[in-house]
């Protein structure tokens, strides 16, 4: 069996090829590990060309820096998620600063989804959610988002977000039980509707 034809399906060993240029393992890990960042992206800037520019960029600078990438002090999944969290604010910083009054005044209100993003609504619920999670402080935000869309534990989402795990569930803690009394208070379950959006 030639080994050089197909990467191993161990991350280890496409980490390990990837590092040494090898564009197949490189490839192997974009396929792998795209799908997550896309989501977590996504759910950070509700904006589907956003979401997979900032996606695309994540996957560029970390293959180029695969090399630099330590095993020791993270999971690479967690590596890349640090990754788009810091080009999602970027990005977020750059677009209020673009955005000023132009969108009000080509008569759309900010933020408003895209048709694409329409076609992708989950039974209705994302654009409540969006504006519910909008409502949150960044810190709760990007919690809520890493924990559900990011589908990461604790321990993951510290090391992504740059706290400890202990902070890291306070702050999904206190993210769902402000989205709570957000959807109560707009008259809806906010259990219910939770349980369906984090299903």
């Amino acid at each position: 069996m030639d080994d050089a034809a197909d990467p191993p399906l161990s991350v280890e060993a496409w980490l390990e090829r990837g590092a040494r240029g090898d564009e197949r393992a490189g490839a192997a890990l974009f396929h792998h590990f795209y799908p997550a960042v896309f989501r977590l992206s996504l759910g950070l800037l509700n904006d589907l060309p956003d979401a997979e520019e900032v996606a695309q960029d994540t996957f560029v600078y970390a293959l180029r820096n695969l090399a630099r990438f330590d095993p020791q002090r993270s999971a690479f999944r967690t590596w890349l998620f640090t990754i788009a969290l810091s080009r999602c604010r970027n990005k977020r910083r750059r677009k209020w600063l673009e955005q000023l009054p132009l969108e009000a005044l080509a008569g759309r209100p900010p933020g408003a989804p895209r048709a694409v993003e329409a076609a992708l609504e989950r039974r209705g619920l994302r654009r409540q959610l969006w504006e519910a999670l909008q409502s949150l402080p960044e810190p709760l935000r990007e919690a809520v988002v890493v924990r559900y869309l990011g589908e990461m534990r604790y321990r993951e989402m510290a090391d992504a977000l740059g706290c400890n795990a202990k902070t890291a569930e306070s702050r999904v803690r206190l993210g769902v039980e402000r989205l709570r009394r957000y959807f109560e208070t707009a008259g809806v379950d906010g259990e219910q509707f939770l349980a369906e959006v984090t299903a």
